[in-house]
């Protein structure tokens, strides 16, 4: 597959304190690629390295093979959203993106705008003030213009923090369109690790500027040695006494309450140990089911292991 973004050994430091030490990585053509990491991680910091915004101190950031620092004409092959949508809040949808249509030279440009209007949904509100607009609006609005120039690769930084669970899905389909329907290379820094389980192909998770997992999202989720237990219970009333036998077997963590019942997660003991242990205690189990780690569950453990070096 084609390489579309190319990291290597990249380091950098700020008061000679790393930020980012020697992380490795590639994206490949028409791949959703997710980010993760938690605030102060180094995500930010290497998106702008390899945009070309902040210089390395050593290691390379390609894109396309080149450096974006350097080539222009690479440049005009990416698109850009950081948290801010970089709209002009006195002029209206058409009109922002007008600017930035004549800004770039798109060729067409009535029929580019009607086209990403009508894309975000937002046709009937082209000529309202953005100033006037929620936030999910902005933000599909600032997707629009940041695809105006139909960019081969997208990078996107952080781009539903802030929105309502609405407005997050609205934005997560319009990232799924522009990978399937237009073949476009979408590059996700983001810590909301329910969007990138969703609808990203790979993530890298970053912690301390080292980049600790790396994989997609489904070999992530098996290769991780823990499986989840789904137990419900015949009387719900009994979910504290099943904490209590359950916290006395080895590999068995992260007992969670549920409606009917709990889950865990276990770690080289059986399934069938931990029912006949709980049944031995007079537990009385209605149904057991067992399922993958979520991407959150395994998030937690990289973040737990670095806590513990």
């Amino acid at each position: 597959m084609e390489k579309v973004v190319s990291v290597t050994d990249l380091k950098k430091t700020f008061d000679k304190k790393p930020v980012i030490s020697g992380i490795t990585f590639d994206v490949f053509r028409g791949e959703i690629f997710g980010f993760l990491g938690p605030n102060g991680a180094g995500k930010t910091t290497s998106m702008r390295i390899i945009l070309g915004l902040l210089k390395a101190d050593s290691g390379s950031a390609l894109v396309f093979e080149n450096s974006l620092e350097t080539s222009d004409k690479t440049r005009a092959r990416v698109g850009v959203l950081f948290e801010n949508n970089g709209l002009f809040d006195k002029l209206s949808a058409y009109e922002n993106l007008k600017y930035y249509a004549e800004l770039y030279g798109i060729p067409d440009v009535e029929e580019r705008i009607v086209e990403l209007l009508e894309f975000t949904d937002l046709k009937s509100r082209k000529d309202t003030l953005v100033g006037t607009f929620s936030t999910g609006m902005k933000r599909k609005l600032g997707i629009a213009r940041a695809i105006l120039h139909r960019p081969e690769v997208l990078f996107l930084d952080e781009p539903t923090s802030t929105l309502d669970p609405e407005a997050q899905k609205m934005v997560r389909d319009l990232i799924l369109h522009l990978s399937e329907d237009e073949s476009m290379t979408v590059f996700l820094s983001s810590h909301n690790l329910d969007e990138v389980q969703k609808i990203c192909s790979r993530v890298a998770i970053l912690h301390g500027g080292r980049i600790k997992a790396l994989d997609s999202v489904e070999n992530l989720r098996k290769n991780s040695g823990v499986t989840n237990l789904n137990i419900t219970l015949s009387d719900s009333l009994q979910s504290e006494q099943a904490r209590f036998v359950v916290s006395t077997m080895q590999d068995v963590s992260d007992f969670k309450k549920t409606g009917h019942g709990f889950s865990i997660a276990l770690s080289g003991k059986s399934a069938s140990g931990v029912i006949s242990g709980l049944c031995s205690a007079g537990i009385n189990i209605e149904e057991v089911v067992k399922g993958k780690r979520s991407l959150e569950d395994i998030y937690i453990e990289v973040m737990k292991e670095e806590a513990e070096l």
